[in-house]
């Protein structure tokens, strides 16, 4: 059966997740939960990785960590290792727990965080489990905007995208999560590309880069064929000149239609970072980049014109290879 290929180096960037066998519970208690932790703890003493946020669910967990040494098979045979044989043990049971390999996404930190961190902090509101993410007991939310001290969650690189002042921060990333409480909110995880990468040109190139050569042709690997190919932002830039018939510098220049529907499409389906997407329009901010990539997604709700025109858009690069 063929797997998404699986990318391990120093410093790399996940968003890890796994289901219970068969959708069935993992966790029936309090005292698992807990349990959890404190094995996921003990695999940061052990293999020094980094968790940047988590949530644990009835049936899975999603967690986003780094790691350091390039280890995160290691880190993960840990944790579920330990976590199947302690359920083993308590409740009597043989064989397995969770639904096959866990699942890794290697993603680009400075595109990813903080729109992924919200994503997976709203899992119990989604859930209809409670009504605000603070209200949920097993997830990194409360540690993000209290300022109570942290052992197992780094809060530095998120808390950053907001504010270098964390009091500010704290209160920025109550706002920035709330926002979307009762909102359609899309998975940052549909972007996902080969299977494996959440990323744009440069850092899905960069990312295959590391593998071995001749793995991405192999039999036992998922979306072989689709890890041909690369969307950069230069093709975004392309495909709206071509489809409205205009120069690229006036989609760099302009700063109402043609450029939210660029950094909307390249926060969509590329892992350009928002330092990048500052480069290339010159007077957008960071933090404006993400209003304006959430302003035009209600834009598009209400503007048939302007959906049709992005869905080609979109089509097209459908046919791009990098």
């Amino acid at each position: 059966m063929a797997r998404p290929v699986r990318i391990e180096y120093e410093g790399a960037i996940y968003h890890v997740t796994s289901r219970g066998n068969e959708r069935k519970k993992i966790f029936f208690g309090k005292a698992d939960y807990e349990k959890f932790l404190y094995y996921m703890e003990e695999a940061k003493e052990k293999y020094d990785y980094v968790v940047h946020c988590y949530v644990l669910m009835t049936n899975h967990y999603h967690l986003v960590i780094q790691t350091p040494q390039g280890n995160l098979s290691e880190v993960m045979h840990f944790i579920n290792g330990s976590y199947t044989n302690y359920i083993n043990r308590k409740r009597g049971r043989q064989g397995h727990l969770f639904q096959g390999r866990y699942k890794a996404i290697l993603v680009d930190g400075d595109t990813y965080l903080l729109e992924g961190s919200r994503y997976l902090h709203l899992n119990p509101v989604r859930a209809k489990l409670v009504g605000k993410p603070e209200e949920y007991p097993y997830s990194s939310y409360r540690s993000y905007v209290s300022g109570a001290r942290e052992h197992l969650v780094s809060r530095d690189m998120i808390w950053e995208m907001i504010s270098k002042d964390r009091r500010r921060a704290r209160k920025g990333y109550r706002d920035f999560v709330e926002r979307a409480i009762g909102t359609q909110e899309e998975s940052p995880l549909k972007k996902i590309y080969g299977g494996a990468i959440l990323g744009g040109h440069e850092f899905i190139k960069e990312a295959l880069g590391k593998l071995e050569e001749g793995v991405v042709k192999r039999e036992d690997v998922s979306h072989r064929r689709e890890l041909q190919g690369v969307i950069s932002s230069d093709v975004i830039i392309d495909a709206i000149a071509s489809h409205f018939g205009i120069s690229k510098d006036v989609v760099r220049e302009d700063k109402r239609t043609y450029r939210k529907i660029a950094i909307s499409l390249m926060k969509q389906h590329t892992a350009t970072t928002n330092r990048q997407i500052m480069n290339l329009f010159g007077d957008v901010t960071y933090s404006a980049i993400a209003k304006i990539h959430e302003r035009f997604r209600e834009e598009l709700i209400k503007d048939k014109s302007l959906r049709e025109d992005v869905q080609r858009i979109r089509a097209s690069l459908s046919n791009v290879k990098g």
